[in-house]
């Protein structure tokens, strides 16, 4: 049964090494980086698992263009992270910085959620599951900078789309985890 899991809270709450542990008795799982490297800590956490139960994880950084394409029979996938991926696709279709309107901030948002529906779809083809870690943006105040006032409300809604058709959801405070759907 293919199943889609969705993860969010704030910064270093424990979210990666969750879905590190989620995984740990599976083989052949791959863990999608966007937005920069998968930090030491889960890095140690997921080869010391590997090593210990004789399985083998594929790791891959710079998922910012396409990440489909890169999920090939893989049944397990952890998506690390929306927050990143939104990050990336703002500066790829605004690479001047310029700040979209209304309607092109639907289309930033329009082509996330696409992209990560295709990772979802891809990843029931080969009947798996996946999981989605993202940052939470709802516990802070409305930046003064435009640009980063932008960029939380993009990715709020995209997270609340995404949250919405996941199968399960948790929030991840101080390294615990809460299932809230």
């Amino acid at each position: 049964m293919s199943k889609s899991i969705f993860i969010t809270g704030g910064a270093a709450s424990g979210k990666s090494r969750w879905a590190a542990s989620y995984f740990s008795a599976c083989d052949y799982v791959l863990y999608l980086k966007a937005g920069g490297e998968v930090d030491r800590d889960t890095l140690n956490r997921i080869d010391y698992s590997n090593k210990q139960k004789g399985l083998e994880w594929d790791i891959v950084t710079g998922a910012e263009n396409d990440p489909v394409s890169l999920v090939t029979d893989h049944k397990f996938v952890i998506f690390d992270s929306l927050s990143s991926y939104a990050s990336c696709v703002i500066k790829q279709m605004y690479p001047d910085g310029e700040l979209p309107d209304e309607a092109a901030k639907k289309s930033v948002e329009r082509r996330i959620i696409d992209d990560i529906n295709m990772l979802r779809e891809r990843v029931k083809d080969n009947e798996g599951a996946m999981i989605i870690i993202t940052l939470e943006t709802g516990f802070s105040v409305t930046p003064e900078n435009r640009s980063q006032a932008m960029y939380r409300e993009i990715l709020g809604n995209v997270n609340q789309r995404i949250a919405n058709t996941s199968d399960e959801v948790y929030f991840s405070a101080s390294g615990i985890q809460f299932k809230i759907k």
